[in-house]
């Protein structure tokens, strides 16, 4: 198996192992520490998103200097370790210590998405960027279904054995990469050149990263903001209490996302990213606002609709990145989108925490739909094509 493919299987392992409890963390900390209190499941995702995001750049500065195949051994060695950890604690306080920790060389992994698209044409990225999108949320599918069998069918800390054992796996993978294309482990001074004077060439495009990373930030805090107590949600409205049913119906938008990965490459549209962002955003609204009906099979119909506005408009956000930064800086620009991500991320789990101790359920969805209005109306605001480039054609940047 190829360097490309064999990334591609990493990405897909640490996805399923990484999101086992995303959609059960507060089944999690009821059945594990007896903590029913929504307020900390939010604090708690919250933190992880923090030290997702604060450790990722400094993975990106130390790849400028060793390869990524010999940092992953080390950091997933360790990580393994701490998983193993969080299963035998007892203790609140020490599993999330030692689950940050843990965090924090996990974070390395996210190294893998850069690293790839350097190996791809310019004209391939679009289905790459589309392919990892997919592997995210089929990984996401794997990691609900694995999630949700073993709350049921096992201990609730059983999911962190496995977390360590997936961490093992990666790691006899990068092994094995290592020796077979005899990778060194420092960067040659020639490539460090390369990169730092690639960092000369596109300074002026920072300021094209801001305003994209903005737009990322209030993008994914809207769409994240239904995301941790959906499962629960769905259990209500269906009086329920199969976890299996609960995280295929959480994992709705991953099998669109796979179903849209299939049909773009049948079929390629001719609309610019503006258009197709600014289009999923309204389709996304569409699909937050049948979400909150109450009605098992109207919120069925908005899931599939909110899958597809999610693949369309993450997909091309990034792609937006991708077409200004340059090879040698992909680690370094898609860390700082990244900080963006996640800062989305944290205040929507500060957000969902409150939410969760209000009596009307269709309020996470309201207020998502109406972060998505913000979102289109500040991203036409900022990328809207000017009278010249309708003219004579999109500058670079513009429609990147």
């Amino acid at each position: 198996m190829g360097l490309k493919y064999c990334l591609i299987l990493l990405t897909l392992v640490s996805v399923v192992a990484d999101t086992m409890l995303l959609p059960f963390y507060p089944q999690f900390f009821a059945v594990a520490f007896n903590m029913h209190s929504p307020e900390h499941v939010g604090f708690y995702i919250a933190a992880c998103c923090l030290t997702v995001m604060t450790a990722f750049p400094l993975w990106a500065k130390v790849a400028k200097h060793f390869n990524e195949l010999h940092i992953w051994v080390y950091t997933q060695v360790i990580a393994g370790a701490l998983g193993i950890y969080c299963y035998y604690t007892n203790s609140l306080l020490d599993f999330w210590i030692a689950s940050q920790i843990m965090l924090v060389f996990k974070a390395s992994y996210l190294l893998i998405y850069p690293f790839v698209m350097r190996l791809e044409e310019k004209d391939q990225r679009l289905g790459m960027v589309g392919l990892f999108s997919v592997l995210m949320h089929f990984g996401g599918i794997g990691g609900a279904l694995l999630g949700g069998l073993t709350l049921q069918w096992f201990d609730a800390k059983d999911i962190y054995l496995i977390m360590a054992a997936s961490d093992a796996l990666q790691v006899l993978v990068c092994l094995y990469l290592i020796f077979k294309l005899n990778i060194p482990l420092r960067v040659k001074r020639s490539a460090i050149s390369r990169k730092k004077e690639a960092s000369k060439i596109i300074t002026g495009g920072q300021y094209f990263i801001l305003k994209l990373g903005i737009v990322t930030a209030l993008f994914y805090f809207s769409a994240f903001l239904i995301r941790p107590f959906f499962a629960s949600y769905w259990q209500t409205i269906s009086q329920g209490n199969s976890e299996i049913v609960s995280a295929l119906v959480y994992s709705i938008p991953a099998g669109v996302a796979l179903l849209c990965l299939l049909l773009s490459y049948r079929f390629s549209s001719s609309q610019s990213n503006f258009q197709i962002i600014s289009r999923a955003l309204c389709i996304g609204m569409l699909g937050l606002v049948l979400q909150g009906s109450q009605e098992p099979w109207i919120v069925i119909v908005g899931r599939c609709i909110f899958g597809f506005a999610m693949y369309q408009a993450s997909v091309r956000l990034e792609v937006f990145l991708f077409n200004v930064s340059q090879p040698e800086n992909y680690g370094r620009d898609y860390s700082k989108i990244h900080l963006f991500q996640n800062a989305g991320l944290i205040l929507a789990s500060f957000a969902t925490g409150y939410l969760a101790t209000t009596w009307d359920a269709n309020l996470p969805f309201l207020l998502a739909m109406g972060g998505f209005f913000v979102t289109l109306s500040l991203f036409y605001w900022l990328f809207k094509p000017r009278v010249a480039e309708q003219t004579h054609g999109p500058r670079p940047m513009a429609d990147a």
